[in-house]
């Protein structure tokens, strides 16, 4: 009998599931009224965010759903690991009704006003909307930074045939951040003029918030090269004018010998065509940022000077 990897302890009865079969070591407590099969602990935060949730969507009212960073994790959007807590779930319910209480549950009552309410089209469980949750999370972001990294997550381009389509626009965001007074609101209307369509992951947000803070203008992100009608490479950002690229190395890059051989490729080809390619990496970014601007403002100079 296949109840899946969490199920409730009523609909195991109702299939004929003895008292001591759900007492058996290879099952833990998540939450009361729910069994879960006992495994090893997941790689990530986010993996162990979406088991919990799993479990706990076993026994879910048709009343609550999942909210603030909860929600952000179902739809993806990547937060600094400070704001990830895998033995806490955001539950929230709308008011009059009151928020949930459970252990391992931060229960949320929240006006209707400020919060729409959709079925997630991967995992099926009720959750805020992209946009409702980008919001409501102003709260939680300590930075105009952070909110415009998960903004530019759920606004993302479809820029390749695989790409999903994005998960909301920036009306909705604009709308979300207008439906009410939120903590700290502030941070979301400073966030939306920087929020932008075509940037594919957290580093490169990251970057081109680095490089409009330092005056670096004219960067596109994720640029098209083509020589003639035949497409090259997508650079992560590109000055065409000065044939400027950077291009970022996730770790991936380093550890899948078939993506390195690519990036190379691609670099030399790039080189051919007479663009200079400045790779970043994490501790660039992250590390040593003033290092790193330093770096792209002398190519930035050379290539005007020798324009």
């Amino acid at each position: 009998m296949d109840l899946g990897t969490a199920f409730s302890v009523k609909h195991a009865r109702q299939r004929g599931v003895t008292p001591s079969r759900l007492r058996a070591s290879d099952l833990e407590i998540p939450f009361r009224g729910v069994r879960q099969l006992r495994a090893d602990p997941p790689n990530t935060v986010e993996i162990r965010l979406l088991d919990s949730m799993d479990a706990y969507a076993q026994r879910m009212t048709e009343h609550e759903f999942f909210s603030h960073i909860s929600a952000a994790v179902l739809w993806g959007m990547p937060l600094p690991r400070r704001m990830l807590r895998a033995s806490t779930l955001d539950v929230a319910v709308i008011w009059p009704r009151r928020a949930p209480a459970s252990q391992g549950v931060r229960g949320h009552a929240l006006r209707p006003w400020m919060c729409e309410i959709v079925r997630h089209p991967e995992f099926g469980v009720s959750v805020s909307s992209p946009a409702a949750t980008w919001a409501m999370l102003s709260s939680r972001y300590r930075s105009v930074d952070d909110a415009v990294v998960a903004g530019d997550a759920v606004i993302r381009d479809k820029m390749h045939r695989d790409d999903p389509p994005p998960l909301t626009t920036l009306t909705s965001l604009q709308l979300a951040a207008d439906a009410g007074r939120r903590i700290r609101g502030g941070i979301l209307r400073d966030a939306l003029p920087l929020i932008h369509p075509r940037s594919r992951s957290r580093p490169e947000s990251v970057m081109r918030l680095l490089l409009g803070r330092a005056g670096l203008s004219g960067f596109l992100p994720n640029f098209d090269v083509f020589d003639g009608d035949v497409w090259i490479a997508q650079v992560d950002f590109a000055l065409p004018r000065i044939l400027l690229a950077l291009e970022y190395e996730g770790e991936h890059h380093l550890t899948d010998p078939v993506q390195w051989a690519k990036d190379i490729a691609r670099v030399e080809r790039l080189i051919e065509l007479g663009w200079r390619v400045i790779r970043v990496t994490k501790a660039d970014v992250f590390g040593a940022p003033e290092l790193l601007v330093r770096r792209i403002r002398r190519a930035v100079d050379q290539g005007r000077w020798h324009t």
